[in-house]
């Protein structure tokens, strides 16, 4: 028995060595993903990467990525709307070139009040908030918390509603996989989830695999991610979405697998003054599968 123990123990040993993925040295990620027009700036203690484009006297937009993305995720609705906007995008604490945030403070209250703090430093007085899946949730979050410096929402993809499993008002379980990932991320695993946020798998790029692994092992960025997931709990997000006044567009692509767009209904039932359009053929990531083709609707909606 003891043999049999000594051997698997050398097996699972061999296999951690074989699956063990470090993190890359931040000098070499920054010098690819960084390039101007990215920055960085101290906010609230915490190093974020931005980018800040387009006239600065134009009305402010501001981008949200989702769960494990980084602002890349806008790289084309930037691109097509800072002519006319002053487009604002930032990794979230924990994700990205950001990396790590010092507190170790994960919470939606957390991000809340360095987006807060982001825009008195940048001196902007009122934003339109975009956001995608847990972007989206800050976003409206934000939008609760701060009325007064929101003009409008676009919620793309929100999260925000519990699902199979989720509780409101409790912190979640971490399943087990997910607590390895600060020492392993399998290039095919990583692939595999990517393209559960697409429908048209012919758009999910080797190089759009490859930016968002390395933004995955920026140095502390896997710990963080795990962090964040034992720090969240969920509120009903009923009472908070009734708070919010100011336009809202829902922008939801019908093939979305990660995020159903029946979930839409949820929201237009609980938003005052929300509208919704439903992208056909699209997945979860409508900014990256089909930029060209969502931002007639989404210029249509800041232009009123």
């Amino acid at each position: 028995m003891i043999v049999i123990a000594l051997l698997l123990g050398v097996v699972f040993l061999g296999a951690g060595v074989w699956l063990y993925t470090p993190d890359r040295p931040r000098a070499a990620l920054e010098a690819t993903y960084a390039a101007p027009p990215s920055t960085f700036v101290d906010i609230a203690g915490v190093r974020l990467h931005l980018r800040d484009t387009g006239p600065r006297d134009a009305p402010a937009v501001v981008m949200l990525h989702g769960f494990g993305a980084s602002l890349h995720t806008w790289d084309d609705w930037a691109a097509l709307l800072e002519s006319d906007d002053r487009i604002i995008r930032i990794d979230l604490p924990g994700f990205g070139l950001t990396g790590p945030d010092p507190t170790g403070d994960y919470t939606d209250a957390r991000s809340i009040a360095v987006l807060l703090a982001l825009l008195d430093r940048l001196g902007v007085q009122r934003a339109t908030f975009i956001g995608n899946s847990m972007g989206g949730r800050i976003a409206w979050a934000f939008a609760a918390a701060h009325p007064d410096r929101v003009a409008k929402l676009v919620l793309v993809s929100p999260d925000g509603f519990a699902g199979p499993g989720v509780e409101y008002g409790k912190l979640q379980e971490v399943p087990a996989l997910m607590q390895v990932l600060p020492y392993t991320l399998p290039r095919s695993m990583l692939r595999a989830n990517l393209a559960i946020a697409y429908a048209d798998q012919g758009r999910l790029t080797d190089a759009t695999v490859q930016r968002a692994y390395d933004m995955m092992v920026a140095p502390g960025v896997r710990s963080a991610i795990v962090a964040r997931m034992r720090q969240l709990v969920l509120p009903d997000p009923v009472p908070l979405l009734r708070r919010l006044a100011m336009p809202t567009l829902l922008l939801w692509g019908d093939k979305d697998g990660m995020i159903p767009v029946s979930n839409a209904q949820d929201y237009l039932a609980a938003l005052p003054n929300a509208s919704l359009v439903v992208v056909p053929g699209i997945g979860h990531v409508p900014q990256e599968e089909a930029p060209r083709e969502t931002i007639t609707p989404l210029r249509d909606f800041l232009a009123r």
